[in-house]
């Protein structure tokens, strides 16, 4: 469970970016972050791991305040996956890359090799182990960033945009992955995006805007509200775009996003 209470934050000399903030977050949901451009989502998810630490109000994770005292407790439970993979690759094959999280914590070399050879098989990424991680496709860095988090075993997953530099076969393909992760680990998901895909297969849709929670629904519910999503940015997908214009001609027929479905449902027509 994460916790944000009244968080207030503003970067030095700037006005403030949050004021009186509060949000929670139940384990096991998938949440996505959306807003306009500059709302401070990913401000937000660098606080919940403590990257970034809040003027004013009270964070928790499992009841682990987000402070000095308990920060490396939360960051054993929160992993962090960036927009740019390259960013959190260190070592120079992908074996010894995924190792340098478990190296850290000491984790004892048996124990070591066994998750990593897990992680590994689970991802679809034991031919990659001893390439160079430069060698690799954009979709498949991604694919060992993730791995990289999932041997130590978080509770929590933020991505950060993780998507937005991939085509749309490795976009497709990280999907595949994190809705598995989602339903198999039972693993808490937030997802700072623009991509509505990613968005609708999240169970909840969260507004930032103006320093505050604007708005807190499911994604169809924020792509109905067809004014907050143009200003968030978020563009629907077909089968949900042309579903929704339907109904607003006074067809009976319900906003869908699945084209196949949309199909069916239109071919009697």
């Amino acid at each position: 469970m994460i916790r944000m209470e009244h968080i207030a934050f503003h970067y030095p000399k700037q006005e403030a970016l949050f004021h009186d903030l509060c949000l929670h977050i139940e384990q096991g949901q998938w949440v996505s972050i959306v807003g306009p451009n500059g709302a401070g989502k990913s401000t937000l998810v660098k606080l919940i791991n403590g990257l970034l630490r809040p003027a004013s109000g009270k964070i928790s994770v499992h009841d682990l305040p987000v402070a000095n005292e308990h920060i490396h407790d939360v960051r054993k439970r929160v992993g962090y996956l960036f927009q740019n993979p390259d960013n959190q690759f260190i070592a120079t094959t992908v074996r010894d890359d995924i190792a340098f999280g478990l190296e850290n914590r000491a984790i004892p070399r048996d124990e070591m090799i066994a998750r990593i050879e897990e992680v590994a098989h689970e991802l679809g990424i034991v031919e990659w182990l001893d390439r160079h991680p430069a060698s690799l496709s954009g979709g498949q860095k991604q694919r060992v960033a993730i791995a990289g988090l999932l041997v130590l075993k978080p509770d929590i997953m933020i991505w950060d945009e993780a998507t937005s530099m991939l085509d749309e076969r490795s976009k497709q393909s990280m999907m595949v992955q994190l809705k598995r992760l989602h339903q198999e680990r039972n693993m808490t998901i937030i997802s700072v995006t623009h991509d509505a895909e990613e968005i609708l297969a999240s169970e909840r849709a969260i507004v930032i805007k103006n320093g505050q929670v604007a708005a807190d629904m499911t994604p169809m519910e924020l792509f109905e509200q067809e004014e907050l999503a143009y200003e968030c940015k978020l563009v629907p997908p077909f089968a949900l775009a042309l579903t929704m214009a339907l109904h607003k001609k006074g067809f009976a027929i319900e906003p869908m996003e699945d084209e196949r479905e949309l199909v069916n449902v239109l071919w009697p027509s």
